[in-house]
């Protein structure tokens, strides 16, 4: 018989996680504000529910992939949330929202004889649909290995971090300071290229093919800045919840963090120029207008004329 399980939070990186656990053959019962991010998943075999509650209900596991600390809350234990479910024994919360938030989360469903598994994911939505992301595990380790074929199902990596909650947390925020900062190295350094008068896509093939080559150079650059396509899958406002998660953990584990600290205000700039819905990879046209040059488009790299 096929396994129902509960998948809350259709959203730009849920509905393609979801995908895939319906093609792995799940029965997976979905619950998400909007039912348009749900129909397309019904349509693919899913399961509508009307709340967080009844997502569950009928479920053993439940996974949510939700977009900030507060909502996380209110799904795994507010009015409708998943605690009310009888039947769930183990929550897979795949947000990214701080070690405090899935510690409170799993305190609350503790009480309810629930498990719960911290599992953010990395990767984005290109990630989430091909099966590439990675995820860092961390919880009861049975309880890591009840979930974990599910976890296979959706991750193309799954990395078992420490037996407690928060752990994967500070894992992926790790991750994501270190993407975020290695970004804005890469956007600053290549606007001042262009603007001694290299070619932009020149410039990035000799970085990919020396020792100053990163994510943003290998992947991003090619895909979605020197086309001007601006369309990777992230966005600004998610980029600056994760390095403000970060920073934030550094100070409650009196870490210092003097770059840490420069690249949450650069993304902050980019929040307070109201660019908090576009995608991350826009972020290089605010360096670009400081700098004056456009990197990529027809001609790869320009100066702007004044």
């Amino acid at each position: 018989m096929t396994e129902t399980i509960a998948f809350i939070g259709c959203g730009a990186m849920g509905a393609p996680i979801a995908e895939r656990l319906i093609d792995a053959g799940y029965t997976v019962r979905l619950f998400d504000p909007r039912a348009a991010a749900m129909a397309p998943l019904v349509a693919r075999g899913g399961v509508a529910a009307a709340s967080p509650q009844d997502a569950a209900t009928g479920a053993e596991v439940a996974f949510a992939c939700l977009p900030s600390p507060e909502i996380s809350r209110a799904v795994a234990f507010g009015a409708d949330g998943a605690i009310g479910a009888q039947t769930l024994r183990t929550y897979v919360e795949m947000s990214t929202i701080g070690s405090p938030a899935i510690q409170a989360i799993a305190a609350e469903l503790a009480e309810k004889n629930i498990t719960t598994i911290d599992s953010p994911v990395s990767g984005g939505p290109r990630g989430a649909r091909a099966g590439t992301l990675a995820t860092m595990v961390a919880g009861e380790h049975a309880a890591f290995e009840r979930v974990k074929p599910m976890l296979q199902a959706l991750a193309r990596n799954v990395f078992y971090v420490g037996d407690r909650p928060g752990m994967g947390q500070v894992v992926k925020l790790a991750n994501n300071m270190i993407s975020a900062a290695g970004m804005l190295a890469a956007f600053e350094a290549s606007a001042m290229a262009v603007k001694a008068g290299v070619d932009a896509r020149t410039l990035i093939e000799t970085v990919n093919a020396s020792t100053g080559r990163n994510a943003t150079t290998m992947d991003k650059f090619p895909a979605s800045i020197l086309t001007r396509s601006f369309d990777y899958g992230g966005k600004v406002s998610t980029m600056y919840k994760d390095v403000s998660l970060c920073l934030e953990e550094a100070k409650h584990l009196a870490v210092p963090m003097w770059l840490g600290a420069n690249v949450v205000e650069m993304w902050h700039m980019g929040m307070a120029e109201g660019r908090g819905d576009d995608d991350f990879t826009s972020l290089i046209q605010m360096i670009e207008k400081w700098s004056g040059v456009v990197v990529g488009g027809n001609e790869s790299g320009s100066v702007k004329k004044p």
